[in-house]
């Protein structure tokens, strides 16, 4: 599965993981977003990211093992309860309902149990051969705006994702610019600003007209993503208007 920032380059307006990544937006600037840094020592692969990726790695790891079984240990995190599949552990954080996995799963499974809470943040890590990702089972951190940018000079922190692998598919999946070929060292940041939060028609609220939850979560965002690339010590951007 591409990740949600190649699927608005290409042009996917309807992809439902890209339209909940922005849910939590308001109008505004946001700085320094999705970031991914990307290691490459002779086709072996180091990357890094933020949160915003979890769910694409995860699926996109598990849909490379297919059958293949691995452990799974980590947590669904969400603010309602989450039932339809088997925990270790419930706990409260922050107000969030926190779901412990430690357990075999295939990589079907694994896509199987990401379908059925798509509104969990899946926080889940696993290890085969091929592939070794990690992911902090704990909630992200809530958007600020431009405000919250960071200091001059400072190295962006990186890390709330790290996958490590050796097939160059799937991390062309996540770093897709021909900017990128033969990189050796690539970090990838985006701004995005929100121009616009479009409220869907009456048409597709159909028997929900007038339910403001709905609204809210059908409602989409607009404007422009700058992503701003660094290969190999040579800088370039490129920006897109998105709705999503």
């Amino acid at each position: 599965m591409d990740c949600f920032i190649k699927k608005i380059f290409d042009g996917n307006k309807e992809d439902k993981i890209a339209h909940m990544q922005f849910q939590k937006f308001s109008k505004g600037e946001f700085e320094n977003r999705a970031l991914i840094r990307v290691k490459n020592s002779k086709g072996n692969f180091t990357l890094a990211s933020g949160a915003e990726y979890a769910k694409d790695l995860v699926i996109s790891v598990a849909e490379k093992l297919g059958d293949e079984k691995v452990l799974v240990t980590g947590a669904l995190i969400a603010a309602l309860d989450l039932e339809g599949f088997e925990y270790k552990e419930k706990k409260m954080a922050m107000g969030a309902r926190k779901y412990m996995i430690e357990t075999e799963m295939s990589g079907n499974e694994i896509i199987e149990l990401s379908e059925k809470v798509p509104k969990a943040f899946i926080g889940l890590s696993f290890k085969s051969e091929k592939y070794d990702l990690k992911i902090k089972p704990k909630s992200p951190k809530s958007m600020k705006g431009a405000s919250s940018q960071k200091k001059e000079g400072k190295k962006l922190k990186i890390d709330f994702c790290k996958l490590k692998t050796s097939d160059e598919e799937l991390i062309k999946r996540f770093v897709f610019d021909e900017e990128a070929k033969g990189f050796k060292n690539v970090e990838i940041a985006h701004d995005f600003f929100i121009d616009e939060i479009v409220m869907p028609s009456d048409e597709e609220l159909g028997e929900n007209k007038g339910n403001f939850a709905v609204i809210r979560e059908m409602a989409k965002r607009k404007g422009k993503i700058v992503r701003r690339l660094n290969v190999d010590k040579e800088e370039s951007s490129k920006e897109i208007e998105f709705l999503a």
